[in-house]
């Protein structure tokens, strides 16, 4: 009988170790799997990602990868499609690298590391996405001349937008939502942030070495800041006193209001884009003119 019992509370034991160890399988958070637009046009690694013209590529399913783009000249329509990741470090819902001129619209991006990446990459527009609930939910590395605008940066577990050693970037019309910390600037310049909505950020912008544009002039105004203390005594919808960030970083016509993105078509976003890249490119050329006649 003693044996028997042994035997009994030895398989038990063994089946209760087993089930354990197959509970701890199934909370390991996999690293997921990379699709790839490539640079002749293919895809590869999804069938969820079309294109009729290796121009356009548009999304046509829920996508649980990260995205990797080498092609430039590019519009990616997400058409209201969600990339959804596992939150492992250094996981990236879609990840520019060296690339310009790629457009990025209109795509739900969640639980990755880095909701969007772009390193060393210039000239691209990143529009009308919702990114929320990853680690970072936006970062720009070395990354010029690109315009952030009408996107939802929102519950984002650290920092809603990090841009580290990139200048000259229009950051406009984005709500920037209960992140940890709205926007982290570090070693940045000459990026121009305007009609954004700061909202219930731990920390609004946490700033290291950088010196930027926080508004439009007046009466076109700055950001929206939910901790803003001032009166508007004159009724123009403008703060009588500068949101202060710090002495270098000044919104001297801080919104009382938040700021109302405006939507408009998609078809919209191409001429759009390459309008603002071809203005861009004559303010380039304008700045060397002056640089050699010096």
């Amino acid at each position: 009988m003693n044996g028997r019992l042994v035997s009994f509370f030895g398989i038990v034991t063994i089946l209760v170790l087993t089930f354990s160890m197959l509970l701890k399988f199934q909370v390991v958070k996999a690293e997921p799997e990379t699709i790839y637009i490539r640079a002749n046009g293919l895809v590869e690694g999804s069938d969820k990602i079309v294109t009729v013209d290796n121009v356009t590529y548009t999304f046509i399913g829920n996508i649980t990868d990260s995205i990797v783009i080498e092609r430039n000249n590019i519009i990616i329509d997400g058409a209201g499609k969600t990339v959804q990741g596992t939150g492992v470090y250094p996981s990236k819902g879609i990840d520019l690298h060296e690339r310009t001129n790629v457009t990025i619209s209109n795509a739900q991006i969640k639980n990755f590391y880095f909701g969007i990446r772009l390193g060393s990459s210039s000239n691209n527009s990143i529009s009308g996405n919702n990114i929320t609930n990853n680690q970072d939910g936006m970062y720009l590395d070395w990354s010029y001349n690109n315009t952030i605008i009408g996107n939802n940066i929102t519950a984002n577990n650290d920092i809603g937008f990090y841009l580290h050693c990139s200048s000259n970037n229009s950051i406009i019309g984005n709500n920037i939502t209960n992140n940890w910390r709205g926007i982290y600037l570090d070693h940045c310049s000459n990026n121009s942030i305007f009609h954004n909505n700061f909202i219930d950020n731990t920390q609004q912008v946490y700033i290291d070495n950088s010196v930027n544009f926080w508004d439009n002039g007046y009466p076109s105004g700055g950001n929206y800041w939910s901790d803003y203390n001032g009166v508007d005594s004159d009724g123009d919808g403008i703060g009588d006193t500068p949101y202060t960030i710090n002495a270098d970083n000044i919104d001297r016509y801080p919104l009382m209001n938040t700021y109302v993105i405006p939507e408009f078509p998609s078809f919209l976003i191409l001429p759009l884009f390459m309008m603002a890249t071809l203005l861009a490119t004559i303010v380039c050329r304008r700045k060397r003119m002056r640089f050699n006649r010096g």
